[in-house]
């Protein structure tokens, strides 16, 4: 069982700044990229942003690009995300993700994410 352990989530006022991170301490698993989704009350979950871990090929959701930036601390097995200029429809769960392979046309779907972290909650208030 690969345990991926995500920290970082709280409250911010709006244009404020938050940076996620999400670690693997017991990685045994040779994940081919690395994600953030987020959920929020009542929608599904959605892309946010993903990078492969060798390449550091990286893709961005419109929504955030601009706001957030994925960063990887390959000696460390642990995945940042660095979210600026927050706002009120930032407030979700994030979760962090790892998938043993993806590409250009999967990179956004939930089901070529093979192990979950248990999300975080971050609020934006206005």
């Amino acid at each position: 069982q690969v345990e991926l352990v995500e920290s970082g989530g709280g409250l911010v006022q709006t244009g404020g700044s938050l940076r996620l991170s999400c670690t693997a301490p017991t990685r045994t698993f040779s994940s081919y990229a690395m994600g953030w989704f987020r959920q929020a009350p009542g929608k599904a979950r959605e892309f946010v942003t993903s990078i492969t871990w060798i390449e550091g090929k990286i893709w961005v959701a419109d929504s955030v690009k601009g706001r957030f930036t994925v960063s990887k601390d390959t000696a460390k097995n642990t995945l940042y995300l660095q979210m600026n200029s927050l706002k009120p429809e930032d407030t979700a769960v994030y979760y962090c993700a790892a998938s043993l392979y993806l590409d250009s046309g999967t990179y956004a779907s939930t089901d070529v994410y093979d192990y979950w972290g248990q999300g975080t909650q971050v609020t934006v208030s206005s």
